[in-house]
């Protein structure tokens, strides 16, 4: 490309004030994307009192916000491109905000599924325009290494903050309030937006194609789908069929793609290892960090006992852990090759889950708060230290102009990350704890149901029964929901030490 056209994505230049102003103001929707994916989690066990949502219906609030996000996230990054990256932030903004009141005032679970997909839409016109921004605004490699560590730790830390924020609010208010957080802060970002921050877009930009964006919401769909239910149920029936149909929808986008004269997505560059070993990063990495805060944030409060608020800040340790982690690479780098750092940060993520393995093993009702704390910041300071070079490294591998869509993959990314971590070790868990839990004698069969659904469930129940009985049912929950933590935790170790040597291969070549 050539320097005019490079020049031409950011309309003013001269309006820049300061491009480290206007990260700070970036950051804002950033924090808000991210917590939005692990905020629900603390909430889980009182929107589950409130609503009365089935196990499935649980995972679904979860899932469906990331999995939207996941499905959108390209083609929104190349609408950004061609019509305007600030634009794309204030309708955005606009959006999500009314979408969160939608959230926080939901009468039933269905309704908090429906609001927290709407919130997947607008939030994926957030994110993809605040990556290329920062792509476009910083033009010197270093400068923009070091605000790319900024941003990767907003993201990252950000998924370790929801517990945090919602402990806090929980503590304070009723769980609608875990969404309506969002409003002030987009007030504040859509007030100093506009002054901070500059147009930036694509000069030769072309149309969105709506049959591949929608090839990639079908495709996201499908598989996230297929593997929900293969985990819970086998590899029987429309799981396996959902998976089928998943892949075959992304041949035909790849296929499209490379016939395509203006392809959404340029799909050549999977064929260099440090572009696609970066994006595998990315999704192993988020998909350890969402699947550890599912199980870990029902363990302190529903085994251990602790309010919201105090659980939450047992996971404050790991937040500073993520962000200090990401930042001290940046200088790292400079001295060593990005896939010796990648590999140590994903064996520290593996060695998190270790600790919690070793520790459920043998079915203990019980994992220690300490050793809670230790994992995460095992895992959180892994987590941080690849997804700044992942990142970087992504963003770096196209032309200023196509930052949008760069973006929009390392951002669907996390996202896809975000839902197989809470599919996979999510579903794992819940399966293995209903299969495992022993229901004493003289429950009713509605009280045994809704035990066996949820760990919250059975708390529930203990509350309708005598005491001997309730604290029989208490112990044999908490036993059933620890042997889940020993298997899912293994998992993770298993799937951490398979990362390690793809990385290595992927990323060999990588400077």
């Amino acid at each position: 490309m050539n320097q005019e056209a490079v020049r031409a994505t950011i309309e003013d230049r001269g309006a820049v004030r300061s491009p480290w102003a206007a990260l700070a103001v970036l950051l804002l929707p950033v924090l808000l994307v991210s917590i939005d994916n692990t905020v629900l989690a603390f909430a889980l066990p009182q929107i589950s009192l409130a609503l009365e949502p089935g196990a499935t219906q649980v995972l679904w609030m979860v899932d469906v916000y990331p999995l939207v996000l996941a499905g959108l996230l390209v083609p929104m990054g190349a609408l950004a491109d061609r019509y305007g990256r600030r634009r794309m932030l204030l309708l955005g903004s606009v959006g999500f905000a009314a979408m969160s009141v939608v959230a926080a005032y939901a009468p039933t679970g269905e309704a908090l599924v429906a609001a927290r997909a709407g919130l997947g839409v607008f939030g994926a016109m957030l994110m993809p325009s605040t990556l290329s921004l920062i792509r476009a605004l910083f033009t010197d490699r270093a400068q923009r290494r070091t605000a790319i560590a900024v941003w990767a730790a907003g993201f990252a830390s950000g998924s370790a903050l929801g517990p945090i924020v919602g402990g806090f609010l929980l503590a304070q208010f009723w769980w609608g309030s875990v969404f309506l957080m969002a409003v002030p802060v987009l007030v504040l970002f859509l007030a100093l937006a506009p002054f901070v921050l500059p147009e930036s877009r694509d000069p030769h930009g072309h149309p969105l194609d709506l049959w591949s964006a929608g090839l990639v919401l079908v495709s996201m769909l499908a598989i996230v789908y297929g593997i929900k239910t293969v985990a819970k149920g086998g590899v029987t029936g429309w799981g396996s069929t959902a998976l089928v149909v998943g892949s075959v929808v992304i041949v035909v986008f790849v296929r499209r793609q490379l016939r395509l004269a203006h392809p959404m997505i340029d799909v050549r560059l999977f064929a260099t290892g440090p572009f696609s070993g970066a994006v595998l990063v990315n999704l192993l990495s988020v998909f350890s960090l969402i699947g550890f805060l599912f199980f870990v944030s029902q363990q302190l409060q529903l085994v251990h006992g602790f309010a919201p608020m105090r659980a939450g800040l047992m996971l404050l340790p790991g937040v500073l852990a993520m962000i200090l982690a990401g930042l001290a690479v940046v200088p790292l780098v400079k001295r060593v090759r990005p896939v010796v750092v990648v590999c140590v940060a994903l064996a520290a993520s593996g060695a998190g889950y270790l600790v919690m393995a070793l520790s459920a093993a043998g079915g203990s009702t019980t994992v220690g708060v300490g050793t809670i704390v230790v994992a995460f910041v095992l895992l959180a300071a892994g987590v941080g230290a690849a997804e700044t070079v992942s990142n970087d490294l992504i963003v770096s591998a196209v032309p200023e102009a196509r930052a949008g869509a760069a973006s929009a993959i390392s951002e669907t990314a996390y996202e896809v990350g975000t839902v197989l971590g809470t599919a996979i070790l999510g579903t794992i868990l819940t399966t293995t704890y209903s299969d495992r839990l022993r229901v004493p004698d003289g429950l009713s069969v509605a009280q045994a149901g809704a035990a066996r659904e949820t760990l919250a469930g059975a708390v529930q129940v203990t509350g309708e029964l005598p005491a001997g009985m309730a604290d029989a049912l208490m112990v044999a929950a908490q036993h059933a929901f620890g042997s889940g933590v020993a298997i899912t935790s293994l998992i993770g170790v298993g799937l951490s030490a398979a990362s390690v040597p793809l990385a290595a291969l992927t990323l060999r070549r990588a400077r």
